[in-house]
């Protein structure tokens, strides 16, 4: 008894201590905030064929570049909510799980929208560039029309969930270097071309409608464009894969590489603001 009551003031001490270290701690991560991913398969793992479970239909991974920031920031909260073939009406239920206290915001969607999934199936399984050409001209149609206003829309309401975040819409790389090292094989260069200008007609639509609801646009195309297609060194997004056609035109592991690097760096200069 006499050595209880002894120990009596040292536990009470010690369990006092770990209370105020884990108050600490939680205090730190509220500081810290929190990291919300929202997106479509390139948001994800696609491409890097790299998969948590490659049953699950949102096909995540640790080399997407959601998950690399999350890696170098261990400190911030980190909700994985972005899951492939997610068009613009499915980010509502994603955006449930931005909370009072998320900092960061990543928003990737709008190709499902406009099917360009079925574009490139198109251009790839059809011999004539007409087809090709005239499918992406559908799309890049109802781009203006109808995935232009449903952006607005969407800006609109994750900067009302989060109204003190700093949130990025990441566009979409432009795929093939016109004129390069591909030779004649596979697509021809007027495919590429009007495939390019796909990418094109996305990223001036997003970069409008990022502006006007005051979020913050990455425009990857720059950073791609000496990595396409055909453009000779390494490449940062998967060619044409018949064996794995869902891989097929994603940015590899280079490629989120390369998208986390520009990131990081967005973030850590809005932190210095």
């Amino acid at each position: 008894m006499r050595m209880t009551r002894a120990l009596l003031p040292v536990l009470l001490a010690a369990a006092s201590s770990l209370a105020l270290a884990s108050q600490a701690s939680a205090t730190q991560a509220q500081a810290a905030g929190k990291y919300v991913a929202l997106g479509d398969s390139y948001a994800v793992a696609v491409g890097t064929r790299s998969y948590d479970n490659p049953d699950d239909a949102c096909r995540r991974g640790p080399l997407a570049y959601t998950r690399l920031y999350a890696a170098a920031h261990p400190e911030k909260a980190f909700v994985e909510a972005s899951c492939s073939g997610a068009t613009t009406a499915d980010i509502p239920g994603q955006l449930a799980q931005v909370t009072p206290n998320t900092t960061l915001v990543t928003l990737q969607v709008g190709g499902n929208d406009v099917g360009f999934v079925d574009v490139l199936t198109n251009c790839i399984l059809t011999i004539d560039d007409a087809a090709c050409v005239n499918g992406v001209e559908l799309a890049k149609a109802a781009a203006t029309s109808q995935l232009s206003p449903a952006l607005g829309t969407l800006y609109a309401q994750v900067r009302a969930a989060a109204p003190n975040a700093q949130i990025i819409v990441v566009g979409y790389p432009r795929l093939y270097k016109i004129g390069g090292n591909c030779g004649i094989f596979g697509l021809s260069d007027t495919e590429r071309t009007a495939l390019n200008s796909a990418s094109d007609t996305l990223a001036g639509i997003m970069s409008q409608r990022a502006a006007a609801a005051g979020l913050t646009f990455l425009d990857v195309r720059p950073l791609f464009d000496p990595h396409a297609i055909c453009a000779g060194g390494t490449t940062w997004v998967t060619s044409l894969e018949w064996d794995k056609i869902n891989e097929s035109y994603h940015p590899n592991t280079a490629g989120h590489q390369g998208i986390f690097q520009a990131i990081n760096g967005m973030a850590a200069r809005a932190a210095q603001a």
